[in-house]
């Protein structure tokens, strides 16, 4: 990629990690081979000197295989553009980043501040690893004025979410990150919604974002991956510290998935975004529906901030439809164009039955009788989704 130019992040993504010439032939594929291998092998004893001396001094230095060659570096730099981070760490799934993220900034006996609408599975990390580890977690909801009464004298992190899990609540990263900054904390956010191309928590404040990039970078449904990006150096360094003592590693077929997804990330995300709308369209014309939770509805509370802070939107929603429990299983399992999953990101569409008990903790949430059901719009054909949604709500009525 020529960088004299100042290109665009979608050409940016085309032109990242492609191949190099083969200096005999001339010639070169147009996608950079998956590049795999365990033991690395040195022309000569400088050249092992020097990757170690680079290693030592914190810099991407190869000396074995598990930190991944040139499909790995090619991934790790598609990240630090998306998110306008110095250096990117792969991790084999999202919740794996995110632990990766917590475990390099925090000391035994520290306290998180988590945001109440974070990704479920981090409760669990809590509950199983982090409190015998012996670091103190408390949720809040993540608004400053709430946030000061969770502050401890051993506070270091504030970890959040935005737009939050399940019903996409969106935060206010630059006060957050002022908030943190005026408290000598650190913050890291999720920002899997964003990936990096929509939306840039770094850039807002944020001093790491976590990515699971199983989700839109993959794209395809078929791998699992994250990421963990930061800017400052002290912690890239304790990052990559922490990476390497812990032995995280992604296999570099992963990697190339996860590279020619990138590829397409641009339309793919656009065009889920301009389906979700016109199913949120629909929806508000809808008798059964209460509430659409969507940052890209103008009806959304976060609405404003969206505007503001992001550049653009995606498939995910969740909606609150007047339907009891077992009206919701009807309509869920009456629709035939929509997966039910847990993910999301693919080109398929799916739908999940939320838990009441997983919105419990959640402040942004009042409580009601009423069905949460969270949808991601794929690439179908949006009359077709909306078509099915209706039929599924007909089945739903029937009793």
């Amino acid at each position: 990629m020529a960088k004299s130019l100042s290109l665009q992040l979608d050409t940016q993504l085309q032109h990242t990690g492609t191949a190099a010439f083969d200096p005999v032939s001339g010639a070169a594929p147009v996608a950079l081979p998956s590049m795999r291998t365990s033991t690395v092998r040195f022309q000569n004893l400088d050249a092992l000197d020097e990757a170690q001396a680079g290693k030592a001094k914190g810099e991407r230095s190869v000396t074995y295989g598990r930190v991944g060659m040139d499909t790995h570096a090619a991934l790790e730099q598609v990240f630090c553009d998306l998110e306008g981070a110095e250096r990117a760490f792969l991790a084999s799934s999202g919740l794996g980043a995110i632990t990766l993220a917590l475990f390099s900034v925090l000391n035994s006996g520290d306290h998180v501040i988590v945001a109440d609408c974070a990704y479920g599975p981090v409760r669990y990390l809590d509950k199983t690893v982090l409190g015998r580890m012996g670091l103190e977690v408390s949720y809040s909801r993540a608004r400053v004025a709430d946030l000061a009464a969770q502050l401890r004298p051993n506070t270091r992190v504030l970890y959040v979410e935005s737009p939050g899990s399940l019903l996409f609540e969106m935060l206010d990263i630059p006060a957050l990150a002022q908030f943190a900054r005026e408290h000598k904390l650190i913050l890291a956010t999720d920002n899997t919604w964003g990936s990096g191309y929509i939306y840039r928590p770094l850039d807002l404040g944020a001093d790491i974002s976590v990515v699971a990039g199983t989700k839109y970078v993959g794209g395809h449904s078929d791998l699992m991956l994250g990421a963990v990006m930061a800017k400052d150096p002290d912690i890239v360094r304790r990052i990559n510290d922490t990476h390497y003592a812990m032995g995280y590693s992604i296999s570099a077929d992963d990697a190339w998935l996860a590279i020619r997804g990138a590829r397409t990330l641009p339309i793919r995300m656009r065009q889920t975004a301009q389906n979700a709308l016109e199913v949120c369209q629909f929806l508000a014309g809808r008798p059964e529906v209460v509430r659409i939770f969507h940052p890209a509805w103008h009806e959304d509370p976060g609405h404003a901030l969206w505007q503001r802070d992001c550049t653009g939107s995606n498939g995910m929603l969740s909606v609150e439809l007047k339907l009891d429990n077992a009206a919701a299983r009807r309509f869920v399992d009456g629709l035939k164009l929509f997966g039910i999953g847990f993910s999301w990101g693919g080109f398929e569409s799916l739908v999940q039955l939320v838990d009441h008990a997983a919105l419990q903790p959640h402040g942004y949430w009042t409580a009601t009788s009423n069905a949460i059901v969270r949808l991601h719009i794929g690439l179908e054909s949006p009359g077709d989704l909306i078509a099915d949604i209706t039929q599924a709500l007909g089945r739903a009525a029937q009793g």
